[in-house]
């Protein structure tokens, strides 16, 4: 019983944790219009030192195919938001870029998302308490290399 009992906490704690967070982007895109994973490709850029990084490295964070990973990169282009082009280092290794407008549209994003995350988790919990939280968590994580 104490095995099942555990087992219940484990999925109680991942499906809140994949609801909430499914909350925080429904709240971004409702917001604002960028889809959860433009908002991820975005927020990995604005990270990324001089707003680039390479195809391959957005489909990692993104955990898309490389096909999945083009059609976002083809979306956020269509919008103006990211340039695409090869590496100077390299020429089979595609960069992708933010621009002006996408970091005006990822700077939005990311303040609608910070909004949710204070109002939806902060706020009941206390900034303590999510600091704690956080702490656990990603304490149990050897990989954590605090990606989005």
């Amino acid at each position: 019983m104490a095995d099942l009992a555990l087992l219940q906490q484990w999925n109680h704690l991942q499906g809140a944790f994949r609801r909430l967070n499914g909350r925080l982007l429904d709240d971004v895109e409702a917001r604002t219009g960028v889809a959860p994973s433009a908002f991820q490709a975005l927020w990995y850029l604005v990270s990324s030192p001089e707003y680039t990084a390479k195809m391959s490295q957005l489909s990692a964070i993104l955990g898309f195919s490389t096909a999945g990973t083009t059609k976002v990169a083809d979306r956020l282009a269509e919008a103006g938001m990211i340039e695409r082009g090869p590496s100077a280092a390299d020429r089979r290794v595609i960069l992708v870029t933010l621009t002006d407008h996408g970091f005006e549209v990822a700077s939005e994003a990311i303040r609608t998302f910070l909004a949710a995350l204070r109002e939806r988790a902060v706020g009941p919990m206390g900034a303590d308490g999510f600091a704690a939280l956080v702490e656990s968590v990603v304490g149990l994580d050897p990989g954590s290399g605090g990606e989005c």
